[in-house]
């Protein structure tokens, strides 16, 4: 039981240096985590639905929604009908983003990679089997608890 007790210290103790590092870099933006999170979803994989755009993040349909309102606001991303189906609303990223990512931003995934740059690629791949084989556990009982 110790060494769950320590998993958990660890991975809180890594969630929450993880947290203030991209805070800092994003806020430097005004923008926080979850803001850079959707920005770089659309901005690599086009616009979506809102939906869709949760699914990717691992995010509740409400949340994203209020993330992309105040996206909106600050003009970096807006909501578009489907010409196909009118019930369906796309999120993209606007010119002003893209903008913004060209000149300094990079994407979450950019600022990420320097963040682990010193890591041996040995401990790297350790790191991702360990994530990894967390990521389906946890997965696994939120399936059972549906």
């Amino acid at each position: 039981m110790d060494q769950a007790a320590d998993i958990l210290r660890s991975y809180l103790r890594v969630t929450q240096h993880l947290s203030q590092q991209f805070r800092k870099y994003f806020g430097q933006f005004n923008l926080t985590f979850p803001q850079a999170m959707v920005l770089t979803v659309l901005g690599e994989s086009g616009p979506m639905p809102i939906s869709a755009l949760a699914e990717k993040t691992g995010s509740a349909n409400s949340t994203i929604s209020g993330v992309v309102d105040r996206l909106e606001k600050l003009e970096l991303a807006r909501r578009t009908r489907s010409s196909q189906d009118r019930r369906v609303i796309y999120v993209q990223a606007t010119q002003r983003y893209q903008k913004l990512r060209e000149q300094a931003l990079g994407s979450v995934n950019d600022y990420f990679c320097t963040l682990v740059q010193d890591i041996s690629p040995g401990e790297r791949e350790e790191i991702l089997r360990a994530l990894t084989t967390l990521d389906r556990v946890l997965t696994q009982e939120k399936q059972r608890d549906s």
